[in-house]
């Protein structure tokens, strides 16, 4: 098996790994080989909060709770910006700048959104779809760790 037809196979294998689960997105570095898979989870079409209650005793002896299924919620099409490495996360270049971005803040493709420190490198992290920002979740000079979502962009 060539490596592209592996590479594949792994990429497929992963993909059924996820199916019916509620991650919907998986960062993996295997052997200097990145793999990146992002999914927009949909609700069920058609599907209709019911309230159900049962009287059947749980097997542990107690008594039945109530159990209440929620409506389903609305997709989620925001972006995360992920962080690619472990470092300090500086949403503006220096202290007396003004932040790269902001919630609400208009962003394109390839913008600088903020600055990741890792061993005295300051890493430009750049946005990779055009957007709104619509939250920011890191908090300047704390520590993110790789594969942590650092704001949320709303694709335009």
């Amino acid at each position: 098996m060539t490596e592209r037809q592996s590479l594949v196979t792994r990429i497929e294998a992963l993909t059924r790994a996820l199916k019916g689960s509620d991650i919907d997105e998986l960062d993996l570095t295997e052997q200097g080989t990145r793999i990146v898979i992002r999914r927009r989870l949909e609700p069920v079409a058609g599907a209709i909060p019911v309230a159900v209650t049962s009287s059947k005793p749980a097997s542990n002896g107690a008594g039945a709770r109530p159990r209440v299924d929620r409506p389903p919620v609305a997709p989620d099409s925001s972006v995360a910006i992920i962080t690619p490495l472990t470092g300090v996360f500086y949403a503006a270049a220096s202290p007396s700048s003004p932040p790269y971005v902001q919630a609400g803040s208009t962003v394109q493709a390839g913008q600088i959104v903020c600055i990741v420190e890792a061993m005295k490198v300051f890493n430009e992290i750049r946005s990779e779809v055009a957007g709104t920002v619509l939250s920011i979740q890191a908090q300047a000079g704390q520590l993110v760790h790789k594969g942590e979502p650092l704001m949320r962009v709303e694709p335009a």
